[in-house]
């Protein structure tokens, strides 16, 4: 990394309320948001605290549509086709939920999905008595043929749904998900995305990628105040979802946009800022020339990525290439060690905050690099790990 680029990088940490004493590597976690940004998300909290009836009973709706018709754009879809959720959770939580699915069907996923919606299918496969499959995607990958080829082995004539990650948690994988919406759609399957981690991350074009349903977060790569998600249905399968919450969208006096939309935006009290940010998060990333500093934190991943395999000397998972990975990447650890403990002490003794986990009897550290981040800090962590994986 050249020096202006680490001036800039460290001009950008000054956007953020990151405490400067952490070396931050995880915002692939629950993100973080800008101060201008955050002050927006205040300034929309106060107008609901100035007049709390005005802005929930005469106001929320009408500023929500702006919002969602800003978030629209960016996705390249209509407003009629989203609406807004607290998280990526709840999303895939409502469309699951809202499947009638019997004991003769089949959902087909993969064994990189995030955990807690590995336990959303396996609650309702026990509660319903269809089959919940992880589908292994092995690694080392070379090209998405083989991903394709290896997925596709799962499907069944009993398959109903696809429920695949964009971009993976665990191991931070692209997956060729349009390819795979496309297929399924041949034959008939239903194709759930579960897109926490690509908004903001990567281009997405909604009505290209060609899902059924797709679930984002907001507050991660997109740097959206926390408690910002949505989902997307197409048209032709918004009458599949019911509410999670049964509330005033149910038998509505007065129709809005869609019934999809109806059924799901209002649950009752709640705060609405998160949501009304969004399009503040959106001109934000525009503002900065946000597709240029994409690159620049890729090319940091790719740094930080080769330093973990020479101090480990572990190989990769998959090719050095934005087709495979953008701003966040999974490198293997050695086997002896324990992962809980390597990412407390990464914290403790280090004031890095990393997430080390465990996934298929690997040991796996996942790294994650936003325009804050800069070369001090991919040496913090070089030293650290070498540091304590000299003595494993």
């Amino acid at each position: 990394m050249n020096i202006q680029t680490q001036s800039h990088q460290s001009t950008y940490r000054s956007l953020f309320l990151l405490r400067p004493d952490i070396v931050f590597l995880n915002h692939g976690s629950f993100g973080a948001t800008p101060i201008p940004v955050f002050e927006r998300y205040q300034y929309w909290q106060r107008e609901l605290e100035r007049q709390p009836v005005e802005f929930l009973g005469r106001r929320a709706r009408d500023l929500l549509s702006q919002s969602r018709a800003a978030l629209a754009e960016y996705l390249h879809t209509q407003p009629a086709n989203l609406v807004y959720v607290t998280n990526a959770t709840t999303g895939l939580n409502i469309i699951a939920r809202s499947l009638n699915l019997t004991r003769q069907d089949e959902v087909l996923s993969t064994d990189h999905e995030y955990g807690a919606l590995d336990r959303t299918w396996r609650f309702l496969a026990q509660k319903r008595g269809f089959k919940y499959i992880n589908q292994p995607l092995n690694l080392p990958v070379k090209n998405p043929d083989q991903i394709i080829a290896n997925f596709w082995a799962g499907v069944s004539p009993n398959t109903r749904v696809i429920f695949i990650s964009h971009i993976t948690s665990p191991t931070a994988l692209i997956l060729p998900v349009q390819t795979i919406c496309k297929l399924a759609r041949r034959q008939g399957i239903l194709t759930i995305v579960d897109g926490a981690h690509a908004p903001g991350q990567i281009e997405l074009n909604l009505e290209d990628l060609g899902a059924d349903f797709y679930v984002g977060n907001l507050h991660k790569w997109l740097c959206a105040p926390k408690g910002s998600a949505f989902i997307y249905a197409h048209p032709n399968v918004q009458h599949l979802i019911e509410p999670l919450i049964v509330s005033w969208g149910w038998e509505s006096e007065t129709p809005g946009e869609s019934r999809f939309v109806d059924y799901l935006e209002w649950s009752g009290t709640r705060d609405i800022s998160a949501f009304l940010t969004v399009p503040d998060a959106i001109h934000f990333q525009q503002q900065m020339g946000w597709k240029e500093l994409r690159q620049s934190c890729h090319q940091m991943a790719a740094q930080t990525r080769q330093m973990i395999e020479e101090v480990t000397g572990q190989s990769a998972l998959y090719p050095d290439s934005p087709e495979w990975y953008m701003q966040m990447g999974t490198v293997p650890l050695p086997e002896k060690l324990d992962s809980a403990a390597l990412q407390d002490r990464l914290y403790r003794e280090f004031n890095i905050e990393i997430p080390v986990t465990r996934w298929r009897n690997r040991h796996l550290i996942r790294f994650s690099l936003q325009i804050y981040n800069d070369e001090s800090d991919i040496l913090a962590l070089k030293k650290a790990l070498s540091v304590i994986l000299c003595k494993v």
